[in-house]
């Protein structure tokens, strides 16, 4: 389903410690005013803080943009997670179940994915990881 966005959405660096946490905030915030349910909530701003984390640590800082969306049955919330940094090498093993770095909250991306409506990930060696992700409310 085509997801549009409700205005414009909102960039935050993720340059520090400091913006992971705003991260966080921002993304609670926005999926309240999606009216997802608290479990939803959570689940969104757990795979944001991991991704915001990878962003910071791996891809050595870049940005998140987070915005509510629509489509034709839901309200939602899309956050963009982009870094310049050394793209994964190995996209299929990252995206396997159980693979972590060991710094993260231990989801890895297939973690992630799981706790979404919908992930999209683009990256390659050299290109830096740009990462969608969707969370529709019920």
């Amino acid at each position: 389903m085509t997801a549009v966005t409700d205005g414009d959405p909102q960039i935050l660096p993720i340059l520090a410690d400091e913006d992971v946490v705003r991260a966080r905030q921002l993304v609670r915030t926005l999926a309240v005013s999606a009216k997802l349910s608290l479990v939803d909530q959570t689940k969104l701003v757990t795979a944001a803080s991991e991704l915001a984390r990878n962003t910071l640590v791996y891809g050595n800082g870049g940005h998140m943009e987070a915005a509510t969306v629509r489509n034709e049955r839901h309200a939602g919330v899309r956050l963009y997670f982009a870094d310049e940094g050394p793209g994964i090498a190995d996209l299929d093993l990252a995206m396997t179940d159980g693979y972590t770095s060991g710094s993260g909250l231990g989801l890895g991306l297939s973690g992630t994915r799981r706790l979404v409506d919908e992930f999209d990930i683009d990256t390659a060696p050299g290109a830096g990881t740009r990462i969608t992700i969707i969370k529709w409310a019920r």
